[in-house]
């Protein structure tokens, strides 16, 4: 396993969408596999294959081990990813949640954002079978960002111009003060 390094805004990647994967074989795990030691690595608890400058339609989440920020992931605990390949909603709630959300690929910035509180998705997991889940409240939002990204949409997005142009300043200073 390898730890990838990120893509960062604005970089244009971020907005192509991914393509579909014909099929999940060892060189889709290989990656499943780096994208899962690269989350753990940054301490998130999704990223999207994006975020590594591959664009297929690949993500992963790990709510067990993830980040110390929500107390529903449980700070450094068990390891549980979850891999997803072609993930799709195909059912979403009229009921939202609204969670403060950070991005690996906007280190250190985070913003309210409203989401479906339940999603169902259907994928492909780590051997290629598909599957069918019912997502709610962290796991839901999750998801949903990660989804967000194969196409193309990045958490700011959701937001005001106002707050998307002030996140995007900051990161902007950020990276010119540490290069």
């Amino acid at each position: 396993m390898a730890i990838l390094p990120l893509i960062y805004s604005p970089d244009p990647l971020l907005k192509k969408i991914s393509e579909p994967v014909a099929e999940v074989n060892d060189e889709i795990r290989q990656l499943l596999d780096d994208m899962v030691e690269t989350m753990h690595d940054r301490q998130g608890i999704g990223l999207a294959a994006v975020q590594v400058g591959v664009l297929k339609r690949i993500l992963v989440m790990d709510l067990g081990y993830g980040s110390k920020r929500y107390a529903e992931a449980g700070g450094e605990g068990e390891s549980n990813p979850i891999h997803m390949v072609n993930p799709e909603i195909v059912a979403s709630s009229d009921e939202e949640n609204i969670y403060e959300e950070g991005c690996l690929s906007f280190p250190g910035q985070f913003a309210e954002v409203i989401r479906p509180k339940m999603v169902t998705i259907e994928y492909l997991d780590y051997d290629g079978n598909k599957q069918r889940v019912d997502c709610d409240e962290l796991l839901s939002t999750c998801v949903q960002h990660e989804i967000d990204h194969l196409n193309g949409i990045t958490f700011v997005d959701h937001l005001s111009r106002v707050k998307r142009n002030m996140i995007l300043k900051k990161l902007e200073k950020q990276f010119k003060h540490n290069m």
